[in-house]
């Protein structure tokens, strides 16, 4: 069974009290008193907090998340991006965003984050669980699909599904 990961996108506090979500992902943008409080109430919960956007680093140093996401998906070179980040922040759980490929996901691979994340949109969808089956198949690390827009997430292969708080099912 898939694991959640929530991003949160409002200021919200309920899903802290819902068991069956462990991990949360807060924007280097969020409001920073929001930030501070949501990541001490997950954390007296024992729930993670991850760091995602262009200064997600910065947001993580700041605010002592748990780890941050990473997305490597425009980067020409993204091994060396991961490895500054893992040099800045090395005790931080890392997530790594890379593009729907079979090449870039070994690459990023490579540096072993904690798990690597890939985009599914309704189009495409088919191409993209094949591909998470691929990886999985032939990685110990975790993956991960972010999902873009409505699709049968159920049915992916992987171990962790991240949504946006607006998008949980009711």
């Amino acid at each position: 069974m898939q694991n959640f990961i929530i991003r949160i996108t409002q200021k919200n506090f309920s899903l802290l009290s819902g068991s069956e979500i462990g991990c949360f992902i807060l924007a280097d943008t969020t409001d920073n008193s929001f930030a501070d409080e949501f990541i001490k109430q997950a954390h007296a919960k024992n729930k993670l907090v991850l760091a995602e956007g262009l200064k997600a680093i910065d947001f993580y140093l700041a605010h002592h998340t748990d780890g941050l996401i990473i997305d490597t998906s425009k980067e020409d070179k993204p091994q060396k991006l991961l490895k500054e980040i893992q040099k800045k922040a090395p005790k931080a759980i890392l997530g790594a965003i890379c593009r729907n490929r079979r090449h870039e996901a070994m690459l990023v691979s490579e540096c072993e984050p904690d798990f690597l994340i890939f985009k599914v949109w309704a189009e495409g969808f088919d191409a993209n669980k094949e591909l998470l089956a691929w990886y999985n198949e032939l990685f110990l690390i975790q993956s991960a699909a972010q999902v873009e827009e409505p699709c049968d997430y159920t049915a992916l292969p992987t171990d962790f599904i991240i949504l946006d708080d607006t998008a949980l099912p009711k």
